[in-house]
């Protein structure tokens, strides 16, 4: 079955004025469909039709020849978790098994926050913050570049990526990227969904 640009959960003026509709139309609709056709077409010359989006990207992680499909999957990937984890009037409280899971990992929130901030901040050119669940169940701050994830490099299971590509920030922060950072953390994040992939 061939992979699909998953819709919006919600509209696309939903997150102004932390993340614009005009945002929304080319990082949802350009750039993340362009990932999906182009994948589409990959998976087909690769002999790996039939596999869920989770095989491919671990099937293509570093593999000569395969480099095309990766990227493309593991963006679809990436981007099928950045949707969902921002909401209108996101930030602020977390569910009390999230919280609880984050000042075991960081001491406390705001420790927190300065290190996936930190993360995207220091990630040269494109690529992704992250919050990830360990294999031993802790929680930790991790990057990547490009499309690479936690996913990929056996790292641990994602809860939250933020894409920090210019393409996600540059039409509403120009060339800020800590301040999107901030908004992305304290605007827009939606915790609730974090707390749903906790192990």
């Amino acid at each position: 079955m061939a992979f699909e640009l998953p819709a919006l959960p919600y509209a696309k003026d939903a997150l102004a004025p932390f993340m614009s509709a005009e945002t929304l139309d080319f990082h949802h609709g350009k750039h993340h469909n362009a990932y999906v056709v182009n994948l589409n077409n990959l998976v087909k010359e690769k002999g790996l039709e039939g596999k869920s989006l989770e095989e491919v990207v671990k099937a293509s992680y570093n593999k000569p020849g395969f480099e095309g499909v990766f990227n493309n999957a593991g963006q679809h990937y990436n981007h099928n978790l950045f949707w969902p984890a921002m909401k209108a009037n996101g930030g602020g409280a977390m569910p009390a098994r999230l919280e609880a899971a984050i000042k075991d990992g960081f001491g406390d929130v705001e420790k927190f926050k300065a290190a996936f901030k930190q993360a995207g901040l220091t990630q040269f050119g494109s690529g992704w913050s992250w919050l990830i669940q360990k294999p031993d169940g802790k929680l930790a701050v991790s990057k990547t570049a490009n499309g690479v994830n936690p996913l990929a490099t056996g790292e641990g299971t994602p809860l939250l990526g933020c894409d920090v590509w210019e393409h996600s920030y540059y039409i509403d922060y120009r060339n800020d990227r800590g301040k999107y950072l901030d908004a992305f953390l304290n605007s827009l994040a939606n915790w609730e969904f974090v707390a749903s992939r906790l192990a």
